[in-house]
C-alpha cells in the first residue's frame, strides 16, 4: 500500500508539471511585449485547460496530506513562505485570466498580474525544488532551518531555471496549439530558451560539485541513473531538428521528455527518501488503515476521475486553436 501512494504521489506531481508547466510557461511569455491580439491568442491556446491542470496539484497535496503526513509537516515547515507566494501567484494569475477579458482600460494591469503571478509561481516551485535537492537542515528528523532555511544560492538557481524550463514549454505549447505570427513567434523563441535552459543546468551542475552536494554521490552509487540524461540529450536533438524542420508537433512532446527524464532522475536520487536525506517512505508513511481507507476515495475513485477528466479535455479540444474577436 506504501508503494502504491508513493507512486500515485509521484505520477501526480509530474503530471501537474507538464500539464501546470505549459500554462505558466505561457504567462511567463505573456510578460514579453505582445499586441492584444497575440496576447489573446496565447491565451486562448490554455484557456480550456489551466484549471484543470491546477487541479492535479491539490490531488498531489491531498496525498501528501493523508498518505505521508511527516513529510507534508516537514516540507509546510520549511517552505511556508515559498508556498505562500505561490499560491498567491497561482490565486491572481486565476483572477486576471478572467479580469482581463472583462476590462479595457485596466486590461494591462490584469496582463501584468497574469504574467506576474506565473512568473512567481513557478520561481517558488522552482526554489522549493532546489532546497530539498540541497538538502534541507533537519535534526532528529524535523525541520531546523527556520524561516529561511530554505533560501541559497543554489535553490534561487533552481527558482531561474525551472522559469526558463516552463517558459519553453510554453513556448513549444504555442507552436502546438497556434498559428500564424503566434506560432512564428514562439518557433524563435524556442531556441533562445533552450540555450538558457543548457546554460542553467552547465551552471547548477558545476555549483553542486563546488558544494559537494550529497546527491551527487547518489549519482555515483546508482550509475544507470545516467540512463536518464541520455534520454533527454537525445530529445533536445529531436527537439532541435524539429524546429529547423519548422515541425508544429514534436517539440512539445521532446520537451516533456526532457521534463519526464529529469523527475526521474531526481525521484530515483531521493529513494528511498521522501525528504532527502533525513525521512524515508517508510518512516513517512501513514498507518495501513489510513492508506486503505484512503484507497476507495482517492485511488480508487477520484484519481481515475482526473486522468479521464483530463484525457477527455485534451481530446476535445485537440488541433489547432483559432482565435475570435471578444472570446477565447
Amino acid at each position: 500500500m506504501v508503494t502504491f501512494w508513493v507512486a500515485l504521489l509521484a505520477i501526480s506531481i509530474l503530471i501537474y508539471l507538464l500539464l501546470d508547466g505549459f500554462d505558466l510557461g505561457v504567462g511567463i511569455l505573456s510578460l514579453l511585449p505582445n499586441s492584444e491580439a497575440r496576447r489573446r491568442a496565447m491565451l486562448g491556446a490554455i484557456a480550456p485547460f489551466w484549471d484543470g491542470n491546477e487541479t492535479w496539484l491539490v490531488v498531489a497535496g491531498v496525498i501528501l496530506w493523508g498518505a505521508f503526513p511527516v513529510v507534508y509537516a516537514t516540507v509546510l515547515s520549511a517552505f511556508y513562505i515559498p508556498v505562500i507566494f505561490m499560491l498567491l501567484g497561482l490565486i491572481l494569475r486565476g483572477v486576471a485570466f478572467e479580469f482581463r477579458n472583462k476590462s479595457e482600460r485596466s486590461r494591462w494591469v490584469w496582463n501584468l498580474a497574469f504574467g506576474g503571478g506565473s512568473l512567481v509561481a513557478t520561481f517558488m516551485q522552482g526554489v522549493m525544488v532546489g532546497s530539498l535537492v540541497q538538502g534541507l537542515p533537519m535534526i532528529n528528523g524535523e525541520y531546523a532551518g527556520g524561516t529561511f532555511g530554505w533560501f541559497s544560492v543554489f535553490s534561487v538557481l533552481c527558482g531561474i531555471g525551472l522559469c526558463l524550463g516552463y517558459a519553453l514549454l510554453g513556448a513549444c505549447w504555442l507552436v502546438r496549439k497556434c498559428g500564424g505570427a503566434v506560432r512564428d513567434l514562439a518557433r524563435r523563441q524556442i531556441p533562445v530558451l533552450a540555450i538558457g535552459v543548457l546554460l542553467f543546468l552547465v551552471t547548477v551542475f558545476s555549483h553542486a560539485l563546488l558544494e559537494n552536494l550529497p546527491i551527487l554521490h547518489r549519482w555515483i552509487d546508482r550509475p544507470y541513473l545516467f540512463v536518464f540524461p541520455a534520454i533527454g540529450a537525445g530529445a533536445a536533438c529531436v527537439l532541435a531538428s524539429s524546429i529547423l524542420r519548422h515541425d508544429d508537433y514534436w517539440p512539445f512532446h521532446m520537451v516533456s521528455l526532457i521534463f519526464v527524464m529529469a523527475f526521474g532522475t531526481l525521484a530515483l536520487s531521493f529513494w528511498p527518501y521522501m525528504v532527502p536525506f533525513a525521512i524515508t517512505i517508510d518512516e513517512a508513511a501513514a498507518p495501513h488503515s489510513s492508506l486503505a481507507f484512503m484507497f476507495w476515495g482517492e485511488g480508487l475513485f477520484v484519481f481515475p476521475l482526473m486522468l479521464l477528466y483530463t484525457a477527455t479535455g485534451f481530446r476535445v479540444f485537440k488541433g489547432k486553436f483559432t482565435s475570435a474577436p471578444g472570446q477565447y
